[in-house]
């Protein structure tokens, strides 16, 4: 973890609101907190090499391995967003989305895929799917790469800022791979979730399915849309199900032509907390 990330996630918002002389005291001190916190971050695993004496791995479920490598898509995990200095070792309650993966994903278990993650954070989910899919292809995004804690010739780390049309167009589009499952875990932002799903769907492989995660936080979060703008993307596919036209501004024509006459089917379900949707393409 880069020093420059480490203020961005725990410190940025405190910058802004201190007075003048916090903020000096802060640029004093920063630098110690981060080598201290430093000390605390995991090592990069070679996920490849860490296979070869736990091969049991290979033959464990999906919420096993979530929990395992703690990943919060599972029932339980070690919360992972304090600092690394501060980090407590109590398990604490998952969105428990690993019931509605566990349907999707259990008929393609040994299959060669290629799958695409965004706001893979540490790379917790992407270790667990390493597992799960012994033959896959991860290819994992975010806004933080230096975050990433594995590695692995199946793992294909890179920085993407999924509020960029012009991120996704160039990292995603314009590049040859096509994918079996997108999981899209970034910003949870109404415009990054609607831009996700509109523009990168024309990347999935035909039968392939599309998952947001947090689907509802737009809708019930003010700080993941602070203009509060309608319609958010639940509001969008529920219009859609109902065969209703709907509008946004950040849905251009053709896009939203593409989705609807490559779409099979919608369907959301509520996980502990929020919401997830998987979207499958015919």
């Amino acid at each position: 973890m880069k020093f420059k990330t480490f203020i961005q996630i725990y410190y940025s918002h405190r910058l802004a609101k201190a007075s003048l002389f916090k903020k000096f005291y802060l640029n004093l001190i920063l630098p110690f907190i981060y080598l201290l916190n430093k000390f605390y971050y995991p090592k990069i695993k070679n996920l490849d090499h860490f296979s070869i004496n736990h091969e049991h791995l290979f033959h464990k479920d999906l919420n096993y391995l979530f929990q395992y490598f703690n990943s919060d898509k599972g029932d339980f995990y070690i919360n992972q967003y304090q600092k690394p200095a501060k980090r407590e070792s109590r398990l604490i309650p998952g969105h428990s989305y690993n019931h509605f993966y566990d349907k999707y994903f259990k008929k393609k278990k040994l299959q060669y895929l290629n799958i695409l993650e965004l706001g893979s954070f540490r790379g917790n989910a992407a270790a667990a799917l390493f597992f799960y899919f012994k033959n896959a292809q991860i290819w994992c995004g975010d806004i933080f790469p230096d975050l990433f804690t594995y590695k692995s010739k199946r793992i294909k780390n890179f920085l993407i800022d999924t509020s960029s049309e012009l991120e996704l167009k160039n990292k995603i589009i314009n590049k040859d791979e096509n994918f079996d499952f997108i999981i899209e875990d970034a910003g949870h932002y109404l415009k990054d979730q609607i831009i996700s799903l509109f523009i990168l769907f024309r990347k999935l492989k035909p039968k392939g399915i599309f998952i947001v995660e947090e689907l509802d936080f737009p809708d019930v979060r003010k700080d993941m849309n602070l203009e509060n703008e309608k319609p958010t993307l639940r509001e969008i596919l529920n219009l859609i199900k109902k065969n209703k036209d709907f509008d946004s501004k950040y849905i251009n024509n053709n896009d939203k032509k593409y989705f609807i006459d490559n779409l099979k089917e919608i369907n959301i379900f509520k996980g502990r907390y929020n919401e997830i949707v998987f979207i499958k393409k015919k």
